[in-house]
């Protein structure tokens, strides 16, 4: 039987509405590369506080069973929230996932692409280390994504790597008549491309 890998994130994971096309979360193209069912319970503006009171953290445990993955990312909108307990909540994920009989796997939050020169600045403070140090101390197997797509925006440039995000200037395309310029979700080239290093780690880890 094959078996299923489940996400639990934010907007940088999920799958988008329409009218935000071509905007993408990563897990929306992972399935493509996974080999494998995905089911995304990621949400736009989720935290791993919110995550759990909507009940989204419950609806995939549900699904859950034996032998699932369950691939974890969260930080982009903890961060804002700075007094939400950011890895005892991760911890609970871990925990609840194993009960489960799933397999967690963390992932350190994606990057925003912000660029002083061709060097990015980093902009999730101590948040990628706690998610590092989560995984070592629990023994969970992680995906830094923030070292991944720091290397990936890099390689690219700073105008290369536009075209991994929703950068459209004004009358270009009809969903965003007025143009946008955003830095922190991908386009679906953008969202290809993470999908293609979180299934490659997958098939070393999971």
């Amino acid at each position: 039987m094959t078996r299923a890998i489940l996400l639990a994130g934010d907007s940088t994971v999920a799958t988008c509405p329409a009218f935000e096309a071509p905007m993408s979360g990563w897990g929306a193209q992972l399935g493509a590369y996974a080999g494998r069912p995905v089911r995304n319970f990621a949400k736009g503006g989720a935290t791993t506080a919110s995550h759990r009171a909507e009940g989204l953290w419950a609806a995939l445990l549900r699904e859950a069973v034996p032998g699932d993955v369950v691939v974890i990312q969260f930080g982009h909108n903890d961060q804002k929230e700075p007094e939400l307990p950011y890895q005892d909540n991760l911890r609970a994920f871990v925990e609840e996932a194993r009960g489960a009989g799933a397999r967690p796997v963390l992932c350190t939050p994606v990057q925003r692409r912000r660029f002083e020169g061709r060097r990015l600045v980093p902009t999730h403070g101590g948040y990628p280390d706690q998610v590092r140090a989560l995984a070592a101390v629990e023994d969970v197997p992680l995906i830094d994504l923030t070292a991944a797509t720091t290397e990936l925006y890099e390689r690219l440039g700073p105008e290369g790597s536009k075209a991994l995000f929703t950068h459209f200037p004004p009358g270009l395309h009809p969903l965003y008549p007025d143009g946008v310029a955003d830095d922190t979700h991908f386009c679906f080239r953008g969202a290809d491309e993470v999908a293609a290093i979180v299934a490659e780690r997958l098939k070393e880890i999971a």
